[in-house]
């Protein structure tokens, strides 16, 4: 009965409670469960992910019935695209059925694109490079949280998220995007834009395991295998662990990317809910870099020319050489590992811990020049000759290397105490960052060759006479979080009505030191802010509902902003660092319509953010690396509506259909250079206007495809809105065949991806923003000299082929 439709149960199911099982499925994760009204009509039973922290209703007039019929390739509504909510907020979701059929290598962002709000700008079309972001509603990478079953995920410094460390596309159970807050006890800070929650599938009850290779445009090759424990020597505890290797080349310029990653899971269930996990993910990569052009260098070359990097190293012009592919390529390693624990402690007591650790490494260098004479070292002026290889008129290539070792450790809990109506909630959440960024120089011999792509041996690097090795930056940084959190999850009227309070109280504090000579040294921080919440979901009927909910949300600058940082050319800095910085601060509120009916499943939110302090995220280059950092742009009002569409399989196809119109302004006038920009009423950065994405999915259990399309609208990339991306539209396709079980082997499949079918070359978004682009007057009179913004150029063509089987 696993491809059954669920409908033809329905009429013996009314009135009983029943837990259906198919051959094979006690081997694959354990779904979620579905409510069957007295209608017919389905909606999901109450879980953390979908509401602030909802348990079951004390008084249930449903039954519990598991999603074994959805959770079959091709039985969910929408292709995988949407799934059933119950919660106080909106939250998009991508299921393993949409995510099993695109290419293997795509990142959680790209796997999130096709969701309301999520506009996802990437540089190769296979999802290797860390060249990427993502907005949502407008806000970007660093303002969204996002988290691993409980684990956070951001980077310790700046916030940003990596989707490429994150875990294999495979191991995903379900990614959701709550576009407009985190959960009361998610362990993040910035997300004003949101939080996108990452769920690993559970270990088969079975031994077994999947496989898959691929081979595609550009050299694409990538192998996977995944094993499964089945049940330990009896213990009730089973696990899995997976390996992948995956390479491709630059699919412009030169350069090629090689990526190695473990996932694992051990789990043990016990007793009435109890359940106890270790999950952990290792990644280490070497990616090459893309460079970002400007909108003049874009129209004049496009994807060729200047617009990428050299191929081949020159080493009779310092200021070419310096363009050599190979010495922007970045080496990262991240091990992440947490142990989420839920216990049943009494009837009406349960306590959620998880603990977490993460190690982190990463160079981001790039090429650059420097003097062999009238160095410094921060501010200090340095007597020292360097003897560069290949110098010309006394200036020569290095290698601009920027480290970062991080170290973070922490743990969420929360004890629910549930009685009558009521559901408490009680919580903490601890975290320790100890983040260390240095950037040393490496010389370049003559002919390109840069040794160690880490950075690591202290042989390779520029010394001084002293021994003291040549630096452009030194920044150590403890940060400290401690936020308590308070709530109550009302079930009333024989659950019609839910509502939920919440309070989170948040201090943070950041102790660092800043090693380069000049006139600072210790830095700090220290911030603590009240964020209230509310939350009401009114459910009319079976089959509509409405919801409302209105949150806070801060975030303290990037670490970057404490420190001052210094030319080593001159000694001067080119940026000045403060502690006192001011924290973002933002109110946002969502009213929205859910529809969950016999065919469609679907809903309209409407919503309103409003900022002040507004932090966004760009890009700097620091002694030639390019680094993450932020700017205040003051208040900003952000106001549009959301809508999403999926239809459950009708003859095998199921269509899905998302949107949003989104209308961000800027609420003041911005300094810059002693003068103010009229920036008043202009749109935001990152903020198009309209999105559109539509996606149709074929599935009977053997042939199987999926097309989608995503339209993205103009967007800003200056604050005086003096120069903008274009819109433009995307597609890619996917089809496959899924063979009957055979002897060892479980649906053995073929498939392929086609990524932006239609080769469209196109700017996918703005990398790093600025004021303005041209002169500009500014309100006292002033000629504020204009910057040129930086873009990220969106994938070509590319074509994958893929064979799977699990056995």
């Amino acid at each position: 009965m696993a491809y059954r439709s669920y409908r033809s149960v329905l009429p013996v199911l009314i009135g009983t409670t029943v837990c259906l099982s198919t051959a094979g499925a006690a081997d694959r994760p354990s779904p979620r469960a579905l409510e069957v009204t007295q209608s017919g009509a389905i909606s999901p039973s109450k879980s953390a992910a979908h509401s602030t922290y909802a348990r079951p209703s004390p008084h249930p007039e449903h039954i519990i019935v598991h999603r074994l019929a959805e959770s079959a390739p091709g039985n969910q509504p929408g292709g995988g695209l949407i799934h059933l909510q119950d919660g106080v907020k909106s939250v998009s979701t991508v299921s393993q059925d949409f995510i099993s059929k695109q290419a293997p290598m795509a990142t959680a962002f790209q796997l999130a694109a096709m969701l309301p709000g999520a506009n996802v700008s990437s540089s190769d079309p296979m999802g290797f490079s860390p060249n990427t972001d993502i907005t949502v509603r407008g806000l970007d990478n660093s303002a969204i949280g996002y988290v691993l079953e409980g684990m956070p995920l951001n980077d310790v410094a700046a916030y940003s998220g990596t989707p490429s460390q994150f875990a294999d596309s495979e191991n995903y159970q379900e990614i959701a995007l709550s576009q407009g807050s985190a959960d009361l006890d998610s362990p993040v800070l910035n997300a004003a834009g949101g939080l996108m929650n990452l769920t690993f599938r559970d270990p088969a009850k079975k031994a077994g395991g999947d496989a898959s290779v691929s081979y595609g445009s550009y050299n694409t090759n990538r192998e996977f295998i995944r094993l499964d424990t089945g049940d330990i020597a009896h213990t009730g505890i089973r696990g899995f662990v997976s390996y992948s290797h995956g390479a491709t080349d630059n699919w412009r310029g030169p350069g090629r990317d090689e990526k190695q990653h473990v996932d694992f899971k051990l789990l043990k269930e016990w007793g009435q809910g109890n359940r106890a996990s270790l999950i952990g993910t290792f990644n280490t990569t070497i990616t090459s870099w893309y460079p970002e052009p400007t909108m003049d260098t874009w129209k004049l070359d496009g994807i060729k020319g200047q617009n990428n990097l050299l191929a081949h190293y020159d080493s009779s012009n310092p200021e070419n050489g310096a363009n050599y592919w190979r010495l922007w390529r970045d080496g990262e390693r991240t091990l992440y590992g947490g142990a989420p624990v839920h216990l049943t402690l009494t009837d009406h007591l349960t306590l959620d811990v998880t603990p977490y650790a993460q190690l982190a490494y990463g160079n981001w260098p790039g090429g650059s020049t420097l003097s062999e004479t009238g160095l410094y070292q921060g501010t200090q002026a340095l007597s020292d000759t360097l003897n560069l290889p290949g110098a010309q008129d006394g200036v020569g290539v290095v290698r601009a290397d920027y480290t970062q070792r991080s170290y973070r450790s922490g743990f969420t809990s929360a004890l629910h105490y549930k009685t009558g109506w009521n559901d408490f909630v009680l919580g903490y959440w601890y975290d320790y960052g100890d983040d260390n960024e240095q950037q040393p120089f490496t010389a370049v011999q003559t002919n390109g060759y840069a040794p160690d792509i880490w950075a690591q041996n202290g042989r390779d690097v520029i010394r001084l006479s002293n021994g003291e090795r040549l630096l452009g930056g030194s920044f150590h940084t403890i940060s400290q979080t401690n936020a308590l959190f308070i709530g109550d999850h009302m079930s009333l009227l024989h659950d019609h009505l839910t509502i939920d309070l919440g309070f989170k109280a948040v201090m943070m504090s950041r102790d660092g030191t800043n090693s380069m000579p000049g006139p600072q040294y210790h830095v700090g921080s220290n911030s603590m802010e009240p964020l209230p919440r509310l939350g009401v979901r009114w459910r009319i009927d079976a089959e509509n509902q409405l919801f409302f909910n209105a949150t806070t949300n801060f975030r303290a600058p990037d670490q970057s902003a404490l420190y001052n940082t210094y030319d080593p050319s001159s000694g001067e800095m080119y940026g000045t660092g403060s502690a006192d910085v001011r924290n973002e601060y933002s109110i946002s509120e969502e009213l929205g319509y859910r529809r969950t009916g016999r065919w469609i499943i679907g809903s309209l939110t409407l919503f309103n953010y409003n900022f002040t302090n507004r932090q966004i995220s760009t890009q700097a280059v620091q002694n030639g690396s390019i680094v993450s950092t932020t700017m205040n742009a003051g208040g900003q009002t952000s106001r549009g509506v959301d809508v999403e569409i999926g239809l459950r399989p009708w003859h095998h196809f199921s269509p899905y259909v998302s949107g949003e119109y989104l209308h961000a302004t800027i609420d003041n006038d911005l300094m810059s250079g002693g003068d103010l920009l009229r920036t008043r009423g202009r749109i935001a950065v990152r903020s198009p206007t309209l999105q559109a994405a539509a996606g149709l999915s074929y599935d009977d259990g053997h042939i199987f495809g999926v097309a989608t399309v995503h339209y993205t609208g103009h967007q800003y990339a200056t604050f005086m809105n003096d120069e903008r991306v274009s819109d433009h539209t995307t597609g890619d396709l996917a089809i496959g065949y899924r063979f009957s079980d055979h002897i060892h082997l479980h649906q053995p499949t073929l498939r392929m991806n086609f990524i932006n079918i239609t080769n469209e070359h196109y700017l996918s978004g703005v990398a790093s923003p600025t004021m303005n682009a041209k002169d500009t007057t500014g309100v006292y009179g002033t000629t504020i000299a204009g910057s040129a913004p930086s873009y990220f150029i969106g994938g070509g063509f590319a074509a994958l082929f893929t064979a799977s089987t699990g056995f």
